[in-house]
């Protein structure tokens, strides 16, 4: 899971070479359908930031849990400690929105054909820490999100993308869309990038929808520990919603004995 509250991520490439399956989702804010495995988990200790109209927000850090309770079921959770540097005040920090959310893949990939694998991903952010907050940095209102994936593999190229609803309360807030495209390769037998694409319809009524790109890698120290990253910007209303956008974050994904 990894999108930012304003509005996410950029650049552009596209990469060519080597061989087998990229693996899709983090760093990228288009998400992946796959779940993970039955009876493993995947661990990650990230941080992620927006720059937009001299104001810079995001989480440092947030940890996210992963684990496959059942074949083609993973369950999730989130949290993040939310930061706000902006023109007219210091630095403030703070507990943000917890989000909790359960993948269920419906159709698996025809390895031979053309049927892609596609999920189906609620998820729910609840604002534990202060909600009142007029910094919003306490998480606001309880949102939800109703997105569905779906993936592709073609020897080292992965492709995966899709979308779905926000359900967004709240005073002067609106509902919303948000769709992303996203195309990774294998160079590496430890090393992946990938571009992607995509978009949000505007948030709030006196807000603005936004276009943007990234450019992201994955890099596998091991089996166990992976490094990832990405960095972009917006194309459509980029100075009011995604100057500058990224997402670093360590993975760890243990053994079933927790090694």
């Amino acid at each position: 899971m990894i999108a930012t509250a304003r509005g996410l991520l950029s650049g552009s490439l596209l990469i060519w070479l080597f061989t087998t399956a990229a693996v899709a989702g983090p760093p990228f804010a288009t998400d992946d359908p796959e779940p993970t495995d039955y009876r493993h988990f995947e661990v990650y200790l990230y941080s992620e930031g927006t720059h937009a109209d001299s104001d810079t927000s995001g989480t440092l850090p947030g940890f996210e849990v992963n684990y496959g309770v059942a074949p083609d079921l993973q369950l999730s959770a989130a949290v993040p400690l939310s930061f706000d540097k902006g023109a007219q005040h210091g630095t403030l920090y703070g507990y943000g929105a917890t989000e909790l959310g359960i993948k269920y893949r419906f159709i698996h990939e025809d390895d031979d054909g053309w049927r892609p694998q596609v999920s189906f991903y609620p998820s729910v952010e609840v604002p534990i820490g202060d909600s009142d907050r007029p910094d919003g940095i306490g998480g606001g209102h309880t949102r939800y999100f109703f997105p569905v994936w779906m993936q592709k593999s073609m020897g080292p190229w992965t492709t995966f993308g899709g979308g779905g609803y926000w359900i967004n309360p709240g005073k002067g807030d609106k509902n919303y869309w948000f769709a992303g495209w996203a195309l990774q390769r294998q160079i590496t037998d430890n090393l992946s990038l990938g571009v992607e694409l995509f978009h949000q319809a505007k948030d709030s009524m006196s807000g603005r929808a936004s276009t943007g790109t990234s450019l992201g890698g994955l890099y596998d120290l091991n089996d166990r520990w992976h490094l990832m990253g990405s960095i972009g910007t917006g194309i459509q209303n980029h100075r009011s919603t995604n100057e500058l956008t990224y997402y670093v974050a360590i993975e760890w994904t243990p053994s079933m004995d927790g090694h």
